[in-house]
């Protein structure tokens, strides 16, 4: 399984960004999706994730009511919609996938074996 994130860059505080990850080698369909982020100096941090199933996503508090985290219609691509991007979001953003078939705890990064490469925001004041 491969994961490719993109769509990364620069914004200003209160733009929007929509990161995608894109999914080869699985059915992306069958497998859970987490959206993480590393921000300089920080610890990694869960932000978003849906279900295998597609019914359930979850999110951090600090992004509650700004990030949605979508299938795409080709079932193939993830995307993260951001928006009211703020200073704090900028992170390293990295998409996760697996196999995990529970609705609980996909906050944790352990239930993900796969995972993308990161893409870079970074949000201006």
């Amino acid at each position: 399984v491969q994961l490719q994130a993109s769509g990364g860059g620069l914004a200003q505080a209160g733009d929007s960004l929509r990161l995608s990850c894109a999914i080869s080698g699985h059915t992306a369909s069958e497998l859970a999706v987490g959206w993480f982020r590393q921000a300089p100096g920080k610890e990694r941090e869960f932000v978003v994730s849906i279900s295998r199933n597609g019914r359930t996503t979850s999110s951090a508090p600090s992004v509650r009511g700004r990030f949605t985290i979508s299938r795409g219609s080709a079932e193939s691509t993830i995307y993260l919609q951001m928006d009211s991007l703020k200073p704090e979001d900028t992170a390293t953003y990295y998409c996760a996938a697996g196999q995990y078939d529970g609705i609980s705890y996909l906050n944790l990064p352990n239930r993900y074996p796969y995972w993308g490469q990161g893409t870079l925001v970074t949000v201006s004041s």
